[in-house]
């Protein structure tokens, strides 16, 4: 692996993204990209007594998806690396208890969709592990209770505020040939630019986004035309403004090749508030939606950017403001194996 800059990883094999699953509930399976998801539920319950039993089977669901793919079991994967946006991350925790593949936790908030699969394409890279899993999830009904009111309560939201997506996605890598390749990454700073508005994320995310963006684009001696699609994870309605005007002052256009995942998982008609966000939004729309774009050569090269809010109640209720992160990973069509 070599090391570009500060923050780029440029892998020095060839690794591939060989499968992917997803599982979503209600609200994601009727918006646009509905048909691209493994699983689907019709309720938020997903067959289980509460939310957070719901939201473990959604990540269940997207493993086993991926693993099908490929006809593996658990014991044929290394490590699992995976992340969610409940306290100590137990949505991960209790799956990876149920499956019995070597666990390591990650937690970026939304942005661990991308952190997971970009730590899990450089232990690939550096031979210390030969298949490695990258699953995140989250539930729109988990989040409220932890992060908010619970949903029951019935409180008010202004038109800032996000809807956090009900789903999980989850992508096996390794050095075996498939039509995808991963062949960078960029690590994000935490940037804070003093935002203390918990029901406006998009607009704390969008600088972190863009300082990711930014980083990418110098370290890498690219601009933004390399590539087919820019996607951001989370900014939705408010945040994708912000993050194309930043960039634009530092002299990158991306007006022509930006799209944000929350803005692509729902359709306008559905009462979403400014958008999705949520760790499974941005896995569920690139490991349905946009792996299928690529694969059918539609897209042959990604720059996937996932976004994350690194705050809990109690900083908000201390008044903190809200420090934020973004990670970036190449996805890029692998033509004839190669």
């Amino acid at each position: 692996m070599n090391l570009l800059g500060r923050q780029t990883w440029k892998f020095a094999n060839n690794i591939y993204l060989n499968a992917a699953g997803t599982a979503v509930g209600p609200m994601e399976s009727e918006g646009p990209l509905g048909k691209y998801f493994d699983k689907t539920y019709n309720n938020l319950h997903c067959g289980q007594k509460n939310w957070e039993l719901a939201e473990r089977q959604l990540m269940e669901d997207a493993i086993n998806a991926c693993l099908h793919k490929v006809k593996m079991k658990p014991e044929d994967i290394n490590f699992l690396l995976a992340g969610d946006l409940l306290n100590q991350i137990v949505s991960s925790n209790y799956t990876a208890r149920g499956n019995g593949i070597p666990f390591l936790g990650v937690f970026g908030a939304c942005s661990t969709s991308m952190e997971s699969l970009a730590l899990g394409a450089a232990l690939v890279d550096g031979g210390y592990a030969n298949r490695i899993v990258a699953a995140v999830s989250s539930h729109n009904a988990t989040a409220e209770r932890q992060f908010r009111y619970p949903t029951e309560y019935g409180g008010q939201k202004p038109d800032t505020a996000t809807f956090t997506v009900t789903g999980a996605g989850a992508a096996l890598v390794s050095k075996e040939v498939s039509d995808i390749k991963i062949t960078s990454a960029t690590v994000g700073k935490v940037v804070d630019l003093g935002i203390k508005d918990p029901f406006d994320m998009g607009s704390a995310m969008a600088p972190a986004a863009a300082d990711t963006i930014a980083a990418h684009f110098k370290e890498m001696d690219v601009q933004p035309d390399e590539y087919d699609l820019i996607a951001t994870g989370d900014l939705s309605g408010v945040g994708a403004p912000i993050v194309k005007m930043l960039l634009k002052e530092q002299g990158y256009d991306v007006s022509d090749n930006h799209r944000d995942c929350g803005l692509m998982i729902y359709r306008s008609g559905q009462q979403v508030f400014a958008g999705g966000s949520g760790c499974a939004c941005s896995a569920v729309v690139t490991y349905g939606y946009i792996l299928d774009e690529i694969r059918k050569g539609n897209l042959k090269k990604v720059l996937m950017v996932a976004t994350g809010a690194l705050l809990n109640p109690v900083m908000v209720q201390q008044k903190e403001s809200i420090p934020t992160v973004a990670h970036g990973v190449v996805l890029e069509r692998a033509e004839g194996g190669q």
